[in-house]
């Protein structure tokens, strides 16, 4: 092979008159006759090369075999383009290259997708072929962006004083927050190892080894569930020093994060970052991650509303909650009550009873609770300072209920009214936290970060008394409402940890038993220290302006956690098991499809497996329903015959491989719906379903879901079923729990549509087994 002259994307008119060799893949080919261009793609970009039918038969007729993405090394003269024939939108668009030699290195088979920008497919087809979506030249930009963040990052900490220093990936299980991933330890059955969350407590003893100035691009693990910023194992960037105080910590973070955007994307960061307090981020924005491209401020109005008769409010405020009103501006008639009452539904996953509302039209107020807020119409505009055609939200709860409450509707509308400007990088530094949170759930106090922050000297006297009231030396960097990183000060000496696990309920033995080897080094001259971790995952999604940061990662886990491209997790031979001790209870048996093809739920009701004929009869029944199914199904809006015929076919494999189970339902052998079992992962499945609008009614829905769960979890030997329901889907819901459902929460990023993560409730059954 000749050696390579230059990348595709940097053949420029200097080069004009010269011979070169490119190297790279068939993005296009577009035969002419006598001419044939192909568009020749490799990292840097595309370039077009020529060949003429006159100037080599044989080189013309080897190019007429090409297809896209075929490998190919073609030598030539760099040529300008004829006037008016410059392409604009291609940056080597003034320049071609005539051919004289042309290799074909490898073909390719037809691809499952094409090899361009803002693909219209499935997630996990193209994770299932990620090595050819990183093809694409949008997620080849990503990727180099996070490369080129990683070299920035490393040469700013090493002219720094820094010292890069590896910490152990295999470590002690520390349980506290996200649950470990544990890895079995073959020389010692019955132990453990943990991959590590974080090298909190690594990075923490080089403090006391001497090594004041510790950084690490870390690869971090936690067994969490997944949304769209989050992955299972990450990436971030740790630091810690010694000596410094909370304030040159922050400093040398922010003079970081500002090289990091003006060498990466040449954006300029005004320094110092603002400084706003934990307790004014939570009162202002009800959010501690508080997206400040935009104004949009919750408003106390207690004064005002005490003086009403409204129940709801002063219920509130005799409990010792309180009352926040949150104006979307130019909203009145951009949303109608149906609209505001499934924000209302929405926000019940807070703790919120319902969502109180007002417009403003001609200085008056309109609205379900108009009357009771006509006394105080005139005080209530001027502490709102609400005008014409404005929608005044309010919350009325705890404060954790109403903060997350209007938290949410504040992002949720901003993004709707077009208030966010995304060209901007806004960022914060949230400080002065609480030291704790009381959990409900485990009915003591958690450390808001970890164990080890310093908490501020000034609230240590309420450590045993009333923990809520401490607060801490800690600081997280937001940007554009997401949490980028955050850190704290570190407690350093043993007497001050010991009183600080024993506020989070740690027994001494239990501390011992978990930290005892960090106990032991603060008795040998700890020094005082602090530091901050970010992650670079996210960051490299928002330097990138993406949605996903599976879109920055070359090769991540789907929503479910699964990587699709090599099917882990998987199962591993006996003898691996047997080596390490371990004994897997279940075991899915392969599927008996004959079994489950029809299934009856009445006499007049039966669920059959989809047929190709199938797909013009579903086709016309989702025309007739379209405005009743476009609520909850999205894709209703955009259906028909073709894009039908090729999901039947899809459905109709995926049920013969034991992929998913798509059944339509009839009644009377006429088709009013379709029910599905998908999503299978080892002894998991999850349940979808529709019903023409003619025929809803939640007790046909309530028996299908039984029948189908009966039928199919012996033969898959499932032991966990979930149906996510839209919490605007009321009728849904009433499925699931008829059904013998559990609700278990609300889980984000459920499914994504239009480039967006919804949330959706989520219920579970659970089959008994072993």
């Amino acid at each position: 092979m000749a050696k390579r002259t230059k990348y595709a994307g940097e053949v420029t008119v200097s080069d004009v008159d010269q011979t070169i060799t490119l190297k790279g893949w068939v993005q296009k080919r577009r035969n002419l006759g006598a001419l044939i261009f192909v568009d020749l793609r490799d990292r840097s970009g595309i370039v077009q090369i020529v060949f003429k039918d006159d100037a080599s038969k044989n080189l013309h007729d080897l190019a007429e075999t090409l297809r896209n993405e075929y490998v190919i090394e073609v030598t030539g003269k760099v040529c300008k383009r004829a006037n008016g024939e410059a392409n604009e939108r291609m940056k080597t668009g003034e320049i071609e290259i005539e051919v004289t030699d042309l290799k074909v290195l490898s073909t390719s088979k037809a691809l499952p997708f094409n090899i361009e920008d803002h693909v219209d497919v499935k997630e996990d087809l193209k994770l299932k072929y990620r090595y050819l979506d990183l093809r694409r030249p949008e997620m080849q930009r990503a990727i180099m962006l996070r490369s080129k963040i990683k070299h920035v990052i490393h040469r700013f900490m090493d002219e720094n004083g820094f010292i890069d220093i590896e910490t152990p990936d295999l470590t002690k299980s520390t349980p506290e927050g996200a649950r470990d991933f544990l890895v079995p330890s073959r020389t010692y059955n019955g132990n453990f190892w943990a991959l590590p969350q974080s090298p909190q407590l690594f990075k923490q003893l080089l403090m006391s080894a001497g090594f004041d100035r510790y950084y690490q691009i870390a690869r971090c693990f936690r067994d969490e569930d997944l949304r769209g910023d989050r992955q299972p194992e990450f990436t971030q960037v740790d630091i810690e020093t010694s000596f410094l105080s909370e304030e040159e910590i922050m400093t040398i973070a922010e003079q970081l994060i500002s090289t990091v955007l003006k060498e990466v994307i040449n954006v300029d960061v005004k320094l110092p970052i603002e400084r706003m307090g934990w307790n004014e981020a939570m009162d202002n924005y009800g959010s501690d991650k508080p997206d400040l491209r935009f104004d949009m401020k919750l408003i106390n109005v207690e004064e005002v509303v005490s003086k009403t008769d409204f129940k709801v409010f002063s219920s509130a405020l005799n409990n010792g909650g309180i009352v926040r009103a949150l104006v979307a501006p130019k909203a009145g008639d951009k949303f109608s009550r149906k609209d505001i009452d499934s924000w209302g539904e929405y926000v019940k996953r807070f703790g919120a009873k319902g969502l109180a509302w007002l417009k403003v039209k001609d200085g008056e107020l309109a609205g379900p609770v108009a009357k009771f807020m006509k006394p105080v119409t005139e005080e209530l505009l001027k502490a709102t300072e609400a005008e014409d055609d404005d929608l005044i939200l309010f919350a009325a709860d705890e404060k954790e209920v109403v903060y997350a409450t209007l938290g949410y509707l504040r992002t949720f509308l901003g993004e709707k009214l077009g208030l966010i400007d995304h060209d901007q990088f806004r960022f914060v530094w949230i400080t002065d936290w609480p030291m704790f949170h009381y959990s409900k759930e485990e009915d003591r106090y958690m450390a808001e970060h970890h164990p080890f922050t310093l908490p501020k000297e000034d609230t240590l006297e309420y450590l045993e008394s009333d923990p809520s009231k401490v607060y801490a030396y800690a600081y997280d960097i937001c940007l554009n409402g997401y949490e980028l990183g955050g850190g704290s000060l570190r407690i350093h000496t043993r007497e001050m940890q010991e009183k600080m696990f024993k506020a989070l309920g740690f027994t001494a033995e239990d501390a011992n038993e978990r930290f005892g080897f960090l106990m032991n080094a603060l008795d040998y001259g700890f020094p005082p220290h602090g530091g901050l971790a970010f992650g670079l995952d996210r960051f490299a999604m928002l330097l990138a302006k993406k949605n996903n940061i599976r879109d920055v990662i070359a090769f991540p886990k789907n929503s479910k956690g699964v990587e699709v491209l090599t099917d882990a997790p998987g199962e591993v031979e006996q003898a691996q098991l047997d080596e390490l001790g371990l004994k897997v209870l279940k075991k899915m048996p392969s599927a008996d499809l004959q079994k489950i093809e029809n299934i009856s739920v009445t006499d007049e009701v039966s669920l059959r497996r989809y047929q190709l004929n199938d797909a013009k009869e579903i086709q016309q029944l989702v025309e007739e329903n379209r405005d009743n199914l476009a609520k909850f199904l999205p894709w209703a809006t955009a259906n028909d015959l073709a894009a039908e015929e090729s999901f039947v076919k899809e459905a109709v494999a995926s049920f013969d491989a034991g992929v998913s189970f798509d059944y339509v339902i009839e009644k009377n052998e006429k088709i009013v719906g379709t029910i599905d079992l998908h999503n299978i992962h080892k002894t998991n499945a999850e349940i979808g379903y529709w019903l023409a609008e003619n025929h809803q009614h939640q007790g046909i829905m309530t028996m299908a879901v039984k029948k189908l769960v009966e039928a199919l979890s012996p033969v898959l030997n499932l032991h966990r079923v979930v149906i996510k329901t839209d919490p605007s889907n009321v009728s849904s819901q009433k499925v699931a729990l008829n059904a013998g459902f559990t609700l278990e929460g609300v889980q984000h990023g459920a499914v994504e549509q239009n480039g967006e993560f919804k949330d959706f409730q989520v219920y579970y059954y659970l089959i008994e087994g072993e």
